[in-house]
């Protein structure tokens, strides 16, 4: 228990080295600081803020959208990116499936899970009966980590659990369970960047919501 632990702590400082300058980008603009400078930085990528509905509207990947700047303790932590317009269930599942091919063709992301939807999905029933939410998440790599230097931290982490023989020559069971302690490492490293997209539903329709997070910015319950 010591051992993990203190592999924690070791990642938690490393990523908090990384916290002033590596956060969540959108467009370039970390996500980061107070909402009149996000705005600017927003408006001179040309965005227009619209008085009414709250929000900066422009085009993003293609596609009208409607930007939301949340902030926790009035500094920003999330970019929200609204589809303007909603669209019929068929054109929602091909919107979905090729958001989730355009990260994972991006190598600033990272992912741990498959995130597309079979041609039998049934999205309105899905919702409607089960109340089901169909996301995908992805992480922005951090900028100060190298392949190597991710391999050698691994390579580190996994000394913790296994020796160097069985690292070299693992059984069935061990191999499972390298590759779940292989998972939990990568996760903990992205943790504090993560991009995720879901499908909103309004009668019958659909629409793409996606989040840039500053996990750094996010409130974890120290107001309680």
């Amino acid at each position: 228990m010591n051992r993990i632990k203190c592999f924690f702590i070791a990642v938690l400082f490393s990523l908090s080295l990384f916290a002033q300058n590596d956060v969540t980008k959108f467009l370039g603009i970390p996500v980061d600081g107070y909402v009149s400078d996000m705005r600017k930085k927003l408006e001179a990528k040309g965005f227009v803020w619209d008085s009414e509905k709250k929000c900066l509207e422009g085009e993003f990947n293609g596609g009208s959208v409607q930007l939301f700047i949340v902030t926790n303790k009035n500094k920003v932590y999330r970019i929200m990116v609204a589809d303007a317009n909603y669209i019929d269930e068929t054109n929602i599942k091909i919107r979905f499936n090729r958001l989730c091919a355009q990260f994972k063709n991006n190598d600033r992301y990272v992912s741990f899970d498959e995130c597309c939807l079979s041609d039998n999905e049934d999205i309105s029933y899905g919702i409607s009966a089960h109340k089901k939410r169909y996301e995908a998440n992805f992480y922005q790599k951090p900028a100060q980590l190298d392949s190597s230097t991710f391999f050698e931290g691994m390579h580190k982490y996994l000394l913790e659990y296994f020796t160097m023989e069985q690292l070299a020559d693992p059984t069935e069971e061990q191999k499972e369970e390298m590759g779940r302690l292989a998972l939990q490492y990568s996760k903990a490293l992205f943790a504090k960047k993560p991009v995720w997209f879901m499908i909103d539903e309004m009668s019958g329709e659909y629409r793409i919501l996606m989040f840039y997070d500053n996990e750094y910015n996010h409130a974890n319950g120290e107001d309680l």
